[in-house]
């Protein structure tokens, strides 16, 4: 849809992450951007397992979709709505857009994305994968995947939850400490609608927006869930029964 010019689309964590798999580490010989080997790598590769069965590892295919990805940008911004993953934060994207091509990374700029610690690696660890705060010390979870975490994912588009419990996004179940963020700087309220993917919603919960500008429209369709969107018709604030699922 995209070839013919019918649908745009933007970037996500998993095309990001495939990206760094792919890539060999300029300045560690062996190593890509994405760790392939040790305890660490046997994680990626766990998460990434079946894309790679079904590209065939390092072929030529795995190359070309590896293009498509990178020919995919972070965002789209119009007059009237934007699309992003995971976060719109104006921070992050005006630390970002003079790094960019139209948008989109170029490979020094993913290469800077793999880097922790890097301004490009904070941005788009925020755009692709959601505002994260560190949990109080002696707090942390487990993952749906079995992996300890010490922080959190948070409901960046309601500024009102100020509490560790309040903002956590994530699997339920999970005891938060009911105790105040200490956040420098909120992410400010969408000027305009804003439509996002990446937070797995359930699918039993009611199809609205999240917020009056904020829309998500992942209701894990990859785990059995629905397919939805949004039919969006240039309205200012959100309505629920704009949205069209398919079960």
């Amino acid at each position: 849809m995209t070839d013919a010019g019918s649908a745009r689309a933007v970037m996500g964590n998993h095309e990001f992450n495939a990206i760094s798999w792919a890539t060999p580490d300029p300045v560690s010989d062996g190593h890509h951007l994405r760790p392939r080997l040790g305890a660490k790598g046997v994680k990626n590769r766990q998460q990434h397992e079946a894309f790679l069965a079904e590209v065939g590892e390092d072929t030529d295919d795995h190359r070309s979709w590896i293009e498509w990805f990178l020919d995919l940008p972070l965002w789209i911004e119009e007059p009237g709505f934007r699309i992003v993953h995971a976060c719109w934060s104006p921070r992050h994207v005006a630390a970002l857009r003079p790094l960019l091509s139209e948008e989109r990374l170029t490979p020094e700029i993913a290469e800077a994305s793999s880097r922790k610690g890097s301004v490009a690696y904070e941005a788009v660890e925020t755009l692709l994968k959601g505002a994260e705060v560190e949990l109080p010390p002696g707090h942390g979870f487990t993952d749906k995947d079995g992996h300890s975490r010490s922080a959190i994912r948070t409901r960046w588009w309601d500024a009102s939850l100020t509490t560790y419990r309040s903002a956590y996004i994530g699997p339920p179940g999970v005891e938060m400490p009911d105790l105040p963020i200490p956040m420098t700087e909120k992410i400010p309220e969408p000027d305009r609608p804003t439509f996002i993917g990446h937070y797995w919603l359930n699918p039993r919960e009611a199809l609205a927006p999240l917020t009056q500008r904020v829309a998500c429209v992942d209701y894990s369709v990859a785990k059995g869930g629905p397919l939805v969107a949004y039919r969006f018709d240039g309205e200012a604030e959100l309505a629920a029964d704009k949205f069209v699922a398919v079960h």
